[in-house]
């Protein structure tokens, strides 16, 4: 398994490096040893990471209600936390650059 994603009881965590201002929301590949997400919503009032949270679930195939961000609120350094069950989906998302 790949450093930015680990399992933790039943679910499993993303160490995240997010890059607010972008056009759209996409995945950016691996940098740093973290997923880099690319997001499209400005870094106020927790817009930024509602975007996260919605993005990541989109991704996983999830509710947005089974993503939490447990890190970094108020940081670019960002870690969340899914289902376990959506570990496959999770390590996809490293590999392929596209929004949802």
């Amino acid at each position: 398994m790949a450093a930015w994603l680990r399992v933790r009881g039943d679910s499993i965590l993303m160490d995240i490096k997010a890059q607010g201002g972008a056009s759209k929301t996409e995945s950016g590949g691996l940098k740093d040893g973290r997923l880099k997400v690319r997001i499209a919503a400005a870094p106020e009032d927790g817009k930024a990471n509602a975007e996260l949270r919605r993005f990541i679930a989109a991704a996983l195939n999830c509710a947005k209600g089974e993503v939490k961000l447990i890190a970094g609120e108020k940081s670019r350094l960002k870690t969340v936390e899914a289902p376990l069950s959506r570990r496959a989906q999770a390590e996809a998302l490293a590999l392929r650059s596209k929004d949802l």
